[in-house]
């Protein structure tokens, strides 16, 4: 399968990230941990994660897959 992951940085600190595995965001700093309790109640925002998964993920590996079957 494939694992999207959307990470939020500031000062080069993760403090929040969108996991498609878990389906949900969540934050790794005190800050980080309110963003994920607001996102995760918020469909839009995890519809758009969701969409960025077979938008960009499903369809760059269905490229990659089928590049690989061509050579073999």
């Amino acid at each position: 399968g494939i694992e999207f992951i959307d990470s939020y940085v500031f000062n080069k600190a993760e403090y929040v990230r969108f996991n498609s595995t878990v389906g949900r965001y969540v934050g790794y700093t005190e800050y980080g941990v309110k963003n994920a309790e607001a996102w995760n109640s918020d469909a839009g925002i995890l519809g758009q994660e969701q969409a960025e998964l077979e938008r960009f993920c499903k369809h760059n590996a269905d490229l990659h897959y089928s590049a690989i079957l061509d050579k073999t």
